[in-house]
């Protein structure tokens, strides 16, 4: 009976470690973007090319699909300088297809597309795109100012001496114009360089969003992709263990 039931939960057991590392070894999912969305690579998109990549986010091995009227247009891969200027005559690359271009991104950085008609140029059909590097580990959070060291804290303000008065019969002490604390001592200092640190502290404000860090704004647009897929649930896990012990307990 006992060697019935190990038989039966071996296919099992493999299936379930089979699952559990596919998910888990899936890389990160690639997009393609359509280039000027329904009116295409054209002198007159539906919307900007600067605005319409600005708003997007770019990752390695993401593509771009260029559809254009491959009898009279084209899409050329330049340099900033030919970008800047509309020159077509020294292309790093020119893509095929006919009217149905692919480009790949294989790096991060810029990339600069134009047309190879100089006119539509520049009425504004050429392209920018800035890929971002994959990051497996993201940066940290901004942490809190670092408290500064006990070499840089202000000593403690020297006690006035008038808080001691002299004893009876002992002539009178008066400070002298060196033990005068000054407006310009390290109780003075204290107040103004703590009240700055205050300031310029992550907690006030003045830190930048570990949301931000490495990234482009998400002003005026929420980004279209999710840069990794999902976690496997928890609930999935537990469920599959639990169904997995249910037949065994069956057989």
């Amino acid at each position: 009976m006992a060697t019935s039931s190990q038989t039966s939960f071996t296919p099992l057991l493999t299936a379930f470690f089979i699952i559990i590392t596919f998910i888990s070894s899936t890389p990160t999912h690639a997009y393609t973007f359509q280039v000027g969305g329904k009116n295409g690579w054209t002198s007159h998109p539906s919307e900007n090319y600067t605005t319409w990549s600005a708003r997007l986010r770019f990752l390695i091995n993401d593509t771009l699909h260029f559809k254009y009227d491959g009898g009279s247009d084209s899409v050329l891969v330049v340099n900033k300088s030919d970008y800047d200027g509309c020159n077509a005559n020294n292309p790093i690359k020119k893509l095929d297809g006919g009217g149905d271009s692919l480009f790949k991104f294989d790096r991060s950085g810029p990339f600069y597309f134009i047309t190879g008609n100089k006119s539509n140029c520049d009425q504004g059909q050429k392209l920018t795109v800035v890929v971002l590097a994959l990051r497996k580990n993201r940066s940290p959070p901004p942490s809190v100012a670092t408290p500064p060291s006990s070499s840089t804290l202000p000593p403690t303000p020297a006690v006035s001496p008038s808080i001691f008065s002299p004893p009876v019969g002992s002539p009178e002490l008066s400070p002298s114009d060196d033990e005068t604390p000054s407006a310009d001592s390290p109780g003075g200092e204290s107040a103004d360089s703590a009240g700055g640190r205050r300031a310029d502290s992550p907690g006030g404000g003045g830190g930048q969003s570990p949301n931000n860090a490495g990234e482009p704004s998400a002003n005026g647009s929420a980004s279209p992709r999710s840069a990794a897929v999902p976690p496997l649930s928890a609930t999935i896990i537990v469920s599959v263990v639990t169904m997995i012990y249910v037949l065994w307990g069956i057989n």
